[in-house]
């Protein structure tokens, strides 16, 4: 047994080049691209004209922005600039010359299209695009509010997306890679309402080697909505420390990667969904994350558009009044692991493999909760934590000095907690946050 667990811990740390350039982003706290810190070789002014309408400073915009260069940086000052047409921003940068376009210092910039025909703003749907950096911006109205097609380097980055008519951002319309959507705040979609579409249904479009990190998305309520949906075929992508919650699909979905390296999911708080808080198909790490209060569970897991396989579940809090962790097709599956977690239910099961978990290495957790309970250990309820609530009113969920959380098997043992805070490997401390870290 040894031997196997050896095997599935190196299936979790080392299963391609990209994750670990993912795991050592992470450890350093940085999600930015490579060419973050180059420098513009020009900087180009556009500001809204006083003695102009919304309409024609969104003219005046749009025209700014085809003509950007290789190393161009545009700054946009304060107004409401109102594009009421098909806009497809096509310029691209290099490595060495990106092109910025960004709200000048404290500029509040208000970019919108006052219907439904169209998106706010399309990104390389006519050509590829590359090497840009959007930066500071608010995209209202319009169908989705970024829709990006051919990209790779393509940078979203302190924006504010909101109050569209469908999905707020997508990159749903043709292969992504490489994409930087970080810092934003994301909110109050319609239709199909998800916050972020990356990928395509069936893996007709994927996108890669992506970071999605640092980001606020919330009150996804519309006929669907999905906080974070990374589609079935996507993969090497990371997912981490965002904050969602409150939407009516799981704040975050991941599918599988079609056999592709596994997408990491780490370090996100979630809360408040009317269905799972985060469901994974497969393929894929989740760990460091807290998840608290959905209708279903609040994480799930389950054939949808692949199979479940290759799935490490590992030093994440679970906390919900249903069904706190489902496992509908873990049975028999290869290299699925449930290790070194917290998962407490309040009403009905703590672990629930409604088909079997033949197979799984189930280890160090800890629970509270109905149902069978291989490889765990018993908690004492709510009073373990600092300050967490089953409906996610309070979010502390550092262990209190009686926790009976010291319960990690070693060889799961991450070194970094949440809040990237170091765990000891000692006395390896089950669930997302360490003894010793400071509260969200």
């Amino acid at each position: 047994m040894q031997t196997q667990h050896s095997r599935h811990l190196t299936s979790v740390l080392f299963c391609s080049f990209f994750v670990l350039l993912i795991q050592a982003k992470t450890f350093a706290g940085s999600y930015d691209p490579s060419w973050a810190s180059v420098q513009p070789k020009r900087i180009v002014k556009a500001l809204a004209l006083p003695n102009a309408n919304e309409r024609q400073n969104g003219d005046a915009l749009v025209k700014a922005i085809e003509g950007l260069v290789p190393g161009d940086r545009l700054e946009i000052g304060t107004g409401t600039y109102n594009v009421n047409r098909l806009w497809d921003l096509s310029v691209s940068g290099t490595a060495a010359e990106p092109i910025w376009i960004v709200a000048d210092q404290d500029a509040e910039v208000i970019i919108t299209l006052p219907d439904s025909r169209q998106n706010v703003l399309n990104v390389g749907h006519g050509k590829p695009v590359g090497y840009l950096c959007l930066r500071g911006l608010e995209f209202t109205g319009g169908s989705h509010g970024i829709r990006l097609g051919q990209c790779r380097n393509v940078w979203i980055d302190q924006c504010h997306i909101h109050h569209t008519q469908d999905v707020c951002l997508s990159a749903n319309s043709a292969d992504t890679h490489q994409l930087y959507l970080t810092n934003n705040t994301i909110h109050d979609g319609n239709g199909t309402a998800e916050g972020m579409y990356l990928g395509g249904n069936n893996g007709d479009v994927i996108m890669s080697e992506s970071v999605i990190a640092l980001n606020h998305v919330y009150n996804c309520r519309g006929s669907q909505g999905d906080g974070i949906e990374v589609k079935q075929g996507s993969w090497g992508n990371l997912i981490a420390e965002n904050r969602v919650h409150d939407c009516n699909y799981p704040c975050i979905t991941v599918y599988g990667t079609g056999g592709k390296p596994q997408n990491v999911i780490e370090r996100n708080v979630c809360y408040r969904s009317l269905d799972s808080v985060m469901q994974v198909q497969g393929e894929a790490i989740v760990r460091n994350n807290l998840l608290i209060d959905g209708r279903n569970a609040a994480f799930a897991s389950t054939d949808h558009q692949g199979k479940t396989v290759n799935l490490q579940v590992i030093h994440n809090t679970l906390v919900n009044s249903a069904h706190a962790f489902r496992g509908g097709s873990w049975n028999a599956r290869c290299d699925m692991v449930l290790a070194n977690n917290v998962i407490y239910s309040r009403e009905q099961n703590a672990l629930h493999f409604a088909n079997g978990y033949n197979g799984v290495t189930i280890a160090g957790n800890v629970v509270l909760g109905d149902g069978p309970k291989p490889g765990c250990t018993p908690g004492r309820g709510l009073q373990d934590f600092k300050h967490l609530t089953w409906n996610a009113e309070h979010l502390d969920a550092a262990p209190v000095a009686e926790a009976p959380f010291q319960q990690g098997v070693a060889e799961y043992h991450l070194p970094i907690d949440l809040y990237d805070q170091p765990r000891n490997a000692n006395a390896v401390i089950s669930g997302a946050v360490a003894r010793s870290t400071a509260a969200f």
